[in-house]
């Protein structure tokens, strides 16, 4: 019976034993294995490993792409000493744990934020430094960002850490040029009104003019060709009379006499004073003008 119970408690210390000694590493962390409170092993590659129970600790890392996104826009001033406001965030990763726990010791991941934060604003000021307000804005973002990332990832190397993006979310004036900016654009606007306006109007004084001038133009045109076709029948209706008048000179008189009382006694109001015998009168007389 004893023997069973020492094999039963030999067991049991075993099995405790290989529990404080094994640990498991899966693929999104690292390990470090510290013996006295130093670094001995890195683990990087996920499986079943073994340490020296009560003797060596291990201690885990993340190893996914984490954001850095800070909370409000920084300044930064241009070339041309302006100030403008830049929104950013980075993509960061560790890469050599080892390194990454010297340098921020039990700060953690905020200590490592703190000193990347630090870098990417010396890297801003650095690359807003040399560049014009244009430049920044859209001119050479994409350039800043690439310069950024690789300076960035050079420094953050010292600290084992790894800079796999830096991007510009968003960069804008601050308030006091946004101010003159805008009263430079109502300006700018107002002065492109009144400059349409202007042309606008001398446009519309050309087609008026343009339309008065064709105006002019069809009525003479209208009035010459009145007059043509006027004077086309006033011809064509003196041959008519004159050919009338050669056929029967004695009728075509009467008529334009009869024509002529038809059209001077139109309204019985009209008062005339001529001799009864004159030559306006023959045909009213008795014996017909004889």
């Amino acid at each position: 019976m004893k023997n069973i119970g020492v094999m039963i408690v030999g067991g049991f210390v075993l099995v405790v034993l290989l529990s404080m000694a094994a640990f498991t590493v899966n693929q999104r962390e690292y390990a470090l294995v510290f013996r006295l409170g130093q670094i001995v092993k890195v683990q990087k590659e996920p499986g079943l490993y073994f340490k020296l129970p009560l003797v060596e600790s291990v201690k885990y890392f993340d190893n996914r792409i984490v954001t850095l996104d800070g909370e409000e826009a920084a300044k930064f001033i241009t070339s041309e000493n302006k100030y403008m406001l830049v929104d950013s965030f980075v993509k960061w990763r560790i890469t050599d744990p080892a390194k990454y726990y010297v340098s921020i010791k039990e700060g953690g991941e905020a200590a490592a934020e703190d000193r990347l934060s630090k870098v990417i604003n010396a890297g801003l000021r650095a690359e807003f430094g040399v560049r014009t307000v244009h430049d920044v804005i859209a001119g050479e973002r994409t350039t800043i960002m690439d310069n950024l990332r690789q300076k960035a990832d050079k420094e953050a190397s010292q600290i084992g850490i790894q800079i796999v993006d830096v991007r510009l979310k968003r960069v804008d004036y601050s308030e006091e040029i946004s101010k003159s900016v805008f009263d430079r654009m109502t300006s700018e606007r107002k002065r492109i009104a009144n400059q349409l306006r202007s042309e606008g109007a001398a446009a519309s004084e050309k087609i008026r003019a343009d339309a008065d001038k064709q105006r002019e133009v069809i009525i003479a045109e209208a009035f010459r060709d009145a007059q043509n076709t006027k004077g086309e029948g006033d011809a064509i209706a003196t041959e008519i009379y004159a050919k009338a008048y050669g056929k029967s000179p004695e009728f075509y008189a009467f008529y334009r006499s009869t024509e002529a009382y038809k059209n001077s006694f139109k309204n019985k109001s009209d008062v005339m004073v001529l001799d009864p015998s004159s030559e306006f009168f023959k045909y009213m007389r008795a014996d017909g003008g004889k």
